[in-house]
């Protein structure tokens, strides 16, 4: 499912708002009947809700070709939700380099 979601969003999508997406996971209500999308920017710093928006009027249209491409029967409601660990890692990172100069600095003293 998040490979057809994406291959979706990469080849059939028009909107400008989703070319720089990727979908990372999808996880599936017990019933089917709900799937959370999580979505990660390609720019970390970027502003994540004209992308979610841009996903959520596309969900229709997504469902209907999901449907048509894994051959299912009923095709959960698409929910979307921004997926900002990549950012963190990034914060994280910048963190411990920080850390590790500061160190470094007070050594040489």
């Amino acid at each position: 499912m998040l490979r057809t979601l994406n291959e979706l969003l990469r080849f059939e999508t028009k909107d400008p708002r989703l070319k720089l997406v990727s979908l990372t996971s999808v996880d599936l209500s017990r019933d089917l009947s709900v799937a959370r999308v999580y979505f990660s920017l390609l720019d970390p710093d970027g502003d994540p809700a004209p992308v979610k928006d841009g996903l959520e009027r596309a969900s229709g249209f997504l469902r209907g070709r999901l449907g048509r491409e894994i051959k299912i029967r009923h095709v959960p409601e698409l929910r979307f939700a921004h997926d900002d660990s990549a950012a963190e890692a990034q914060r994280i990172s910048s963190l411990i380099e920080g850390a590790l100069e500061s160190d470094q600095n007070e050594e040489q003293q």
